[in-house]
This record gives C-alpha cells, sequence and structure tokens, in this order.
C-alpha cells in the first residue's frame, strides 16, 4: 500500500493498494458513510445512436465519488466493492444521488475521506509497512503429501495438497530416489512463484523435512540459507496452526500480524482458564471496562468494526489511553475470539 497524497485538514487519503492483502485491510478501513473517490466505468445509455445495440449503452471512463454505504470483499476472486450513492461526477453522463459500485483494483488510486480514528491510521500503517515485508512460508511435508501455508495479512492461504509419487517399499523401486527429486521439485517450483522469501519454515512429524532441507541445500542455497526446522506432532493445516499458536512465527517475524494476533488470543485464552481478572469478554463487560478507562488492550474480530456498539467500544479505549487490535476473521484465532463475543480486553486493573 503507497500513500499518494494525504490532506489532513480534509480528512482525505489517497492510496495505491498494491496486493490482496491491501484490498482486505481497505475493506475494514472503509466504513459506511466514507466518502470515495476514484476512476470508475460506468456504462451510459447513447439516446443518439442509431445502432441496433444503443439500449445496451456506450462504456466511458470518468472520476465519481460515492458516499459509502455498502462494502463487500471476497478474498478467492480479489474483489473489494464499494456501493454508494454518487454524490459528485460529471452531471452529463450520471444522474447525481443514483447508486454506483466501484469495483477497488489493484495498482489503481483510490481516495477516501473520512473521520479518521487513531485504530484506522494505525492499520493503514500497518498495511503500507507489511507491504515492504517479504512473505513467509510454512511448508508442511510428509512422506508423500505436502500442504504450503502463505503468512498473509488476513491469516493463511493453503496450497496443495502436493502429492508425491513415491512408494514405501524401497527394494522394489528402484527410482525412489528421483521420484522422492521430483517431489521435493514440485514443492520448490510451488516456493519459487513467490518471490522475495523471507522466511522458510519446514515443518512435519517424521524425517522428511529432513530431506527436503538437505534438497533445498544441494540445488537451491539461497532457499535453504532462509529455511528453519521445526518439528510438529501433525502434518497438512493441523500442523501450520501448530507452529502458528507456539510463537515460532512471531519469534521468526515480528512484524507477522497473524502471529502476533494469534499469540494476543492464546493469551486471553490462558487468563480465562485461570479465572483472572485481568481480562474481561463480550460486549457489556468490555463496555463497561472501557466506560471506566480499565482497557489496556482491546482485541476486536475484523468483521464487527462496523457496528456502531463496538465501535463506540474502540473509540473510548482509544481516547482513554489503551490500545486497539483488529483480529482477522479468517484465522483459528480469529474465530476463538468470536465464539467469546468478538470482542474482550486485557485489564490495567481488575474491576
Amino acid at each position: 500500500m503507497q500513500i499518494k497524497k494525504q490532506d489532513k485538514k480534509q480528512g482525505l487519503i489517497e492510496v495505491i493498494p498494491e496486493s490482496l492483502d491491501d484490498l482486505w485491510h481497505l475493506s475494514h478501513i472503509i466504513q459506511p458513510g466514507d466518502y470515495i473517490t476514484t476512476l470508475t466505468t460506468r456504462r451510459i445509455q447513447d439516446n443518439n445512436s442509431g445502432k441496433t445495440r444503443s439500449d445496451r449503452g456506450v462504456k466511458k471512463t470518468f472520476y465519481l465519488s460515492i458516499r459509502v454505504e455498502k462494502i463487500s470483499f471476497h478474498k478467492y476472486t480479489g474483489m473489494l466493492r464499494l456501493t454508494g450513492i454518487i454524490e459528485s461526477g460529471p452531471e452529463d453522463l450520471i444522474p447525481l444521488g443514483s447508486y454506483h459500485t466501484i469495483n477497488v483494483q489493484i495498482n489503481h488510486p483510490i481516495q477516501i475521506r473520512k473521520t479518521w480514528n487513531k485504530w484506522a491510521l494505525d492499520r493503514l500503517n500497518e498495511a503500507i509497512e507489511a507491504s515492504k515485508r517479504a512473505p513467509e512460508i510454512i511448508v508442511a511435508i510428509e512422506d508423500n503429501i505436502t500442504e504450503l501455508g502463505i503468512i498473509k495479512q488476513y491469516g493463511i492461504d493453503y496450497i496443495g495438497p502436493i502429492i508425491g509419487d513415491i512408494s514405501g517399499k524401497r527394494n522394489i523401486q528402484k527410482n525412489r530416489k528421483e521420484k522422492i527429486d521430483e517431489y521435493y521439485q514440485q514443492i520448490t517450483d510451488t516456493i519459487l512463484k513467490h518471490n522475495n522469501l523471507n522466511k522458510l519454515i519446514i515443518i512435519g512429524p517424521g524425517f522428511t523435512k529432513n530431506g527436503y532441507y538437505e534438497y533445498l541445500t544441494d540445488h537451491y542455497p539461497e532457499i535453504a540459507k532462509k529455511s528453519i526446522l521445526e518439528s510438529t506432532g501433525a502434518g497438512g493445516h493441523a500442523g501450520i496452526q501448530e507452529v502458528l499458536k507456539n510463537g515460532l512465527i512471531e519469534s521468526l517475524s515480528k512484524d507477522a500480524k497473524i502471529a502476533k494476533e494469534t499469540t494476543q488470543v492464546n493469551k486471553l485464552l490462558e487468563e480465562i482458564g485461570k479465572s483472572s481478572q485481568q481480562v474481561t469478554y463480550a460486549t457489556k463487560n468490555t463496555q463497561n471496562a472501557a466506560n471506566m478507562g480499565a482497557i489496556e488492550q482491546l482485541l476486536v474480530v475484523d468483521n464487527m468494526v462496523r457496528n456502531p456498539e463496538i465501535q463506540q467500544i474502540m473509540n473510548t479505549t482509544e481516547n482513554m489511553g489503551g490500545h486497539v487490535m483488529i483480529i482477522s476473521s479468517e484465522h483459528d484465532a480469529g474465530k476463538q475470539l468470536e465464539a467469546l463475543g468478538s470482542i474482550a480486553a486485557f485489564l490495567r486493573y481488575p474491576i
């Protein structure tokens, strides 16, 4: 994410989203009532055309501004759609007051005019910093099946399974090593699709991870230098979740959003398990704590930030000097927080 223009007096920031992560961040930064301006395309009725297809109109591109009413982000299609009432634009082309949907696109500027709360500015800065970092990839490898977990801002993108055509009967299959190398190369080819790798975390319950690391050392030494090995009790999704929960990712990359979120939710669950008076959860309890100025850190699931009651708690917390952490609903820690009412807090003192 890049900031192209900023006018603090008008509450205007123009940004350029550069990735799917950036679109996801914008889907939570932009709120109903915000004023959005961007270059858009709309089919305009051409009443002067004599063509038989004139009833379909002509596509024209122009700048247009809407007052947002609905925000929808679709991770699998990579689309962020903003729907609202048109408030400004070329009046000869579009009727003001009608509805329009803007498809926010990667590498296309968008202007956001709004009241910028601290948590929204923090999230924007977080997206900008994250865009400068290379990704971490988890390789959950077993004898003949591997899954990759690409660590994104919103959670884990799972890739796989990658299946190896390897027989377990070493003496019968003479070309076993060749098949193993083909399997390892399949995995590596998938990894190489992601440029500027930061860390490769190779995990699994057996010794296959060691064999794969040796393969990287022989054939891809630059990747091997960025790799670490970690034993887990399971492979696949379960193994990936295991390393997220054990703090390994956070120790390797202090900026990995999912690792920080998972760590905080785990701490919360531990405190709840001890019947600690230093935490609280659910809307009513958290609201009381916020009003008393007792919240040190507030945890909120991202799909609740548009709720007016939750927004009030967030604003009160920040006004009282507390910190707000938005937790993605796309990973396990977010789902655990949802089960507690989607909001919780670490307290400065028991209440």
